[in-house]
């Protein structure tokens, strides 16, 4: 199904990419900071979901709308930039975080799955991304194209989990240990909010 020699390179590439630090790794290492290992891990759950809706888009061809509508392309690009925004401020406010509490601590999980999720999917660079990434190796002429999408697709999203997944439970384990002082849990909460800010002033200023 797909090019054996194309799906090598692509395995170079993609974990090439999936180890170089980025936006969703910046994001799960300040998520797994604020909530500890386990909300970590889910961060990185979220962004894999994510990315796998992307890819089944980029297998429709729905993500190639983007370049050619770009009203829509701006509206998720703001959007995106605004979510962040507002996570950074409940993070330097120190309420709202996906913070677990022994009570339900399967409640932040959740909310860093879902915000890691949209966090991805309200990216317009990342659909973008695998638009112009993924047909650099497919072979039409083996035909199944949407299934090499396919195959690509859930490649990289695996190599992510995987990945980031690591970062996550490392980062949140590192923080579980130091939120033992209140004043460095609180130093925490400022090193999430700057990151998601950073992430949205990134967002909102880059080139279209």
């Amino acid at each position: 199904m797909v090019d054996t020699s194309l799906y090598a390179a692509f395995l170079i590439a993609a974990f090439a990419l999936c180890v170089t630090p980025g936006p969703d790794m910046m994001f799960i290492v300040a998520v797994g900071g604020r909530g500890g290992p386990l909300t970590g891990v889910a961060a990185a759950t979220g962004v894999a979901c994510a990315m796998l809706v992307h890819t089944i888009a980029a297998a429709l061809g729905l993500s190639a709308l983007f370049l050619t509508l770009p009203t829509l392309y701006e509206v998720l690009h703001w959007a995106g930039a605004a979510y962040l925004l507002f996570l950074a401020v409940r993070a330097f406010r120190g309420d709202g975080g996906p913070v677990e509490t022994e009570a339900a601590p399967g409640n932040g999980r959740r909310r860093a799955f879902w915000r890691g999720a949209v966090t991805n999917l309200l990216n317009p660079k990342v659909i973008l991304f695998n638009v112009s990434f993924l047909p650099q190796f497919v072979n039409p002429a083996l035909g199944h194209v949407r299934e090499q999408f396919l195959v690509l697709g859930f490649t990289i999203t695996a190599m992510g989990v995987v990945v980031d997944g690591s970062v996550g439970l490392l980062s949140g384990k590192l923080a579980s240990l130091l939120r033992r002082s209140r004043r460095v849990a609180r130093g925490l909460d400022y090193f999430s909010g700057t990151v998601f800010a950073g992430l949205a002033v990134r967002l909102a200023i880059a080139p279209k």
